[in-house]
């Protein structure tokens, strides 16, 4: 009976220890897939990083060599969506636990400056010759990152490095940090940080402006989670089946600007493409948000592209909103909505939306104005009424619109103003006059516009 029973516990201790093993052996697989998983998305990340500065150089280069004003316009637009994406790459890499907000900054005012100029009318207002030298010193410069990302992508090949060990490299908290991709990669931080102060234009001589005041704005808002994010992301996109959420990507972005925000890239299996936006930590705001995919012949106007972007904002509760500008770039539509207020257009509380007008879908959004300064306000006074502005206006325009507007001055103060859309001769122009003093606030040429003139 004793060998009986020993034999049993024997064989009730080996099977215990296959069984150990075994599942030892199926956890440690598991963690291997996971981690070959996340080292393929790095590298991934990394080359299109690479891939996408490379594109940057090349399109900066085309604006510099361009004569017509209506490719110029375009091309500022590529500039600024390459700029994305290389921004998105940048924040899918494990370099959250170093200082790389030099990088993060240039990245962003280039954006920015070329987003800004992309939308303005350069037939009418073309690009100064103070912002064709920051076109040209942005475009040696990105070159200069562009040469660096190639030796630290050379190591990377040659030497056959891990994005998982810059990981752990960081998080160790050893200094002096001895890794190729680290090493290279501050090496970059440090040569944008002393690349020459390049002139942006006004609003981007400070990065923080903006950003600090958009972290100003939801510092009290509660946090969300990485899956609370991308319930959100999914939400706040066209609704379809195409989307691969099993590999959905979310990081939390680096330490280039004064708010946290989530990272998010969702395959588009439709397209074969990616769709990338941030949202931010605090309070859940789409920041920006971008499909790359590429646009194919026209089916649908301009107009019922407003129409899908108007239905686009309503479906994520954007509340009142009205379409001021409008503008067509080869097979997209962009469109440019502002906050109503009391039937009083807020020009500061406004998003811009991007439209493929093949299949009618959103693309692209932007809404940094609107989080920024999107808050309740107390009513304006006028003190002048419509007759009376009317009377400051020049006697040949033939006026055909009127609002009343919300509009910053040139002290950045919000002001109440009477605007105006009229014509003279050929010509249409928009004309703001201050509803409490009659001064007038801002005159604005509108080439080949498409206003929204819907009465009063």
């Amino acid at each position: 009976m004793f060998y009986l029973i020993r034999s049993i516990i024997i064989g009730v201790l080996a099977v215990a220890l296959v069984g150990t093993g075994y599942w030892g052996y199926t956890e440690h697989q598991e963690k291997n897939a996971v981690l070959v998983r996340a080292e393929n998305n790095y590298q991934r990340a990394f080359h299109d990083l690479s891939y996408h500065v490379d594109l940057l150089h090349d399109e900066i280069g085309s604006t510099l060599a361009m004569n017509s004003k209506e490719r110029l316009s375009p091309s500022l637009a590529e500039v600024w969506r390459i700029t994305s994406q290389a921004q998105d790459d940048l924040g899918q890499l494990p370099l959250g636990l170093m200082e790389f907000s030099e990088t993060e900054e240039y990245l962003y005012k280039i954006g920015e400056f070329s987003y800004r100029n992309a939308i303005r009318d350069l037939e009418q207002e073309p690009l100064s010759d103070e912002e064709y030298e920051t076109l040209q010193a942005l475009y040696e410069q990105s070159g200069e990152i562009q040469g660096e990302l190639r030796n630290v992508q050379s190591k990377v090949l040659k030497e056959n490095l891990r994005w998982m060990d810059v990981e752990l490299a960081l998080a160790s908290e050893e200094e002096p940090l001895d890794n190729g991709i680290i090493n290279g990669f501050e090496i970059i931080d440090e040569k944008v940080g002393g690349f020459s102060e390049v002139d942006f234009g006004p609003g981007l001589a400070e990065l923080t402006t903006s950003s600090e005041d958009i972290a100003e704005r939801i510092a009290n808002e509660e946090d969300i989670s990485e899956q609370e994010a991308i319930q959100k992301a999914i939400d706040f996109m066209e609704q379809n089946n195409n989307y691969d959420l099993n590999n959905a990507n979310i990081t939390l972005s680096g330490e280039g600007l004064d708010y946290e925000a989530y990272s998010i890239t969702i395959p588009d299996t439709q397209h074969g493409t990616n769709i990338v936006m941030d949202i931010t930590k605090k309070g859940g705001h789409t920041v920006w948000m971008l499909n790359e995919r590429d646009i194919d012949q026209q089916s649908i106007s301009l107009n019922e592209a407003s129409e899908n972007a108007k239905a686009f904002l309503e479906k994520n509760g954007f509340g009142d909103m009205q379409l001021v500008d409008s503008k067509q770039y080869d097979n997209i539509g962009v469109f440019n909505f502002a906050g109503l207020m009391d039937n009083v257009r807020v020009y500061a509380d406004s998003v811009v939306l991007e439209v493929a007008l093949d299949e009618g879908d959103v693309i692209g959004y932007e809404g940094f104005a609107y989080i920024e300064n999107h808050d309740e306000r107390e009513a304006f006074e006028q003190e002048i009424t419509r007759e009376e502005a009317e009377e400051r206006l020049n006697p040949n325009l033939e006026v055909m619109e009127h609002h009343l507007a919300i509009i910053q001055n040139q002290l950045e103060e919000e002001v109440l103003c009477h605007e105006f859309y009229g014509v003279i001769n050929q010509d249409t122009f928009r004309i703001f006059i201050n509803a409490e003093n009659g001064r007038e606030e801002h005159v604005e040429k509108l080439a080949n516009a498409e206003p929204v003139y819907r009465g009063d």
